[in-house]
């Protein structure tokens, strides 16, 4: 299987911390260009250095995903400073926590307004872009395994990302006629800055004891299903919801 994505130019977003930081340091080790986006500039100019101190080809753009007036402009300094973008990667988002009856309007809404209406912004911009080009590409979104099973005390954080699944299936539908394929990867309970702290507490070990096996993932085992969706490799897969889970949703 190859992945090698020389030649591409992939479009990061939430690179700052986490899973984004991570994937972005993967993609420019695989060959690929990587616009990093995020909203913290100093954390984009230390992992830019790293990818570059590496080998890597990167550019870093400030980002609020949920300001749809600035989703066209990072675009364009992408495209004038690497190239057109190949691979847009939706990795961007938080939560809110509690129960349902305690949370308040505008913390739903930003959750939302970052987890899904901000990834089919994007994913709406690129898309235009590369059916203009002519050229295909690939979309990848991570989801979660909450999407499809209920995580108590994170309503709004799962009901995202179910839609986010469903955008994804959409997308694929109404593109695969243009080369453009619509994916997701729905990781289960991985240690980030969102949920560190849970997990240090008594109930969240509690709850890494109840999984198949007894641990949290790792962000590496996501890398194979990534690279294979944003290579050649995937061809023929879109539409797909990608469960890598170590068996938490079972």
């Amino acid at each position: 299987m190859q992945t090698d994505l020389k030649g591409r130019v992939a479009f990061v977003t939430g690179a700052t911390s986490g899973l984004g930081r991570h994937f972005a340091k993967l993609l420019a080790a695989s060959g690929a260009a990587v616009a990093i986006s995020g909203r913290r500039s100093d954390r984009l100019a230390t992992l830019k250095a790293e990818i570059e101190a590496s080998g890597g080809t990167c550019a870093q753009i400030v980002l609020d995903v949920t300001n749809a007036d600035e989703i066209g402009p990072a675009f364009d300094k992408a495209a004038a400073s690497l190239g057109p973008v190949d691979i847009l990667l939706n990795n961007a988002g938080m939560s809110a926590n509690g129960p349902v009856a305690d949370i308040a309007a505008s913390d739903f809404d930003i959750v939302m307004a970052t987890n899904l209406r901000a990834p089919f912004l994007l994913a709406q911009e690129i898309g235009r872009r590369m059916i203009t080009r002519g050229k295909g590409g690939r979309i990848i979104n991570i989801a979660s395994i909450t999407a499809f099973r209920v995580l108590p005390g994170s309503a709004p954080y799962c009901i995202s990302k179910a839609g986010l699944a469903m955008m994804t299936q959409c997308l694929a539908r109404e593109w695969a006629r243009y080369d453009i394929n619509v994916n997701a990867i729905c990781p289960g309970f991985i240690e980030t800055e969102l949920n560190r702290d849970w997990f240090e507490t008594a109930k969240g070990k509690a709850q890494v004891q109840s999984f198949p096996k007894r641990r949290l993932q790792q962000a590496t085992d996501l890398d194979a299903t990534l690279l294979l969706l944003a290579s050649d490799a995937s061809r023929a897969i879109t539409g797909s919801l990608f469960t890598v889970d170590e068996a938490q949703s079972l």
